[in-house]
């Protein structure tokens, strides 16, 4: 059995949905559940951390995780959705210490507050920077976007 197999029997009552090509996998989750899945694919599988995207979506604060699993030629994408008028989810800094910065940028830029951070302060914007906007949140209620 590969990783990816091990990836689906392990973690499958936590995936929602699961998309597959030849070079990349996506599977979206819970937010309460990706400490978990995470903490798998990165401990127990033992692929490359890549890096964390966020973007806000209709549908809220889309996050994503990317990983390597470099020997197979495959990328794994955890997705998840948090609530954008309430955006925060577990920090995973615990488990990869270098997504630290990552979750700075993005807290910085989208406003998602990743709870138990150990340093969630200011990465990209100016110290003078309105706190209550952020450059890439689209949606009217943040105050924010390209007109704001």
């Amino acid at each position: 059995m590969n990783e990816i197999e091990d990836l689906k029997s392990n973690l499958k009552d936590l995936i929602i949905k699961w998309q597959e090509t030849q070079r990349r996998v996506y599977f979206d989750v819970q937010k309460e559940d990706v400490p978990r899945v995470v903490g798998y694919i990165f401990n127990d599988l033992g692929a490359r951390f890549i890096i964390v995207t966020g973007m806000d979506t209709p549908r809220g604060i889309e996050m994503l995780y990317h990983f390597g699993l470099d020997h197979l030629g495959k990328v794994v994408s955890v997705r998840t959705f948090i609530d954008g008028d309430r955006p925060e989810i577990e920090s995973v800094t615990p488990i990869i210490k270098g997504a630290g910065w990552i979750e700075r940028e993005i807290h910085d830029i989208l406003g998602v507050n990743f709870l138990h951070h150990p340093n969630l302060k200011r990465l990209i914007t100016a110290d003078d920077w309105p706190e209550d906007k952020y450059p890439l949140r689209l949606r009217p209620s943040s105050g924010k976007g390209p007109e704001g």
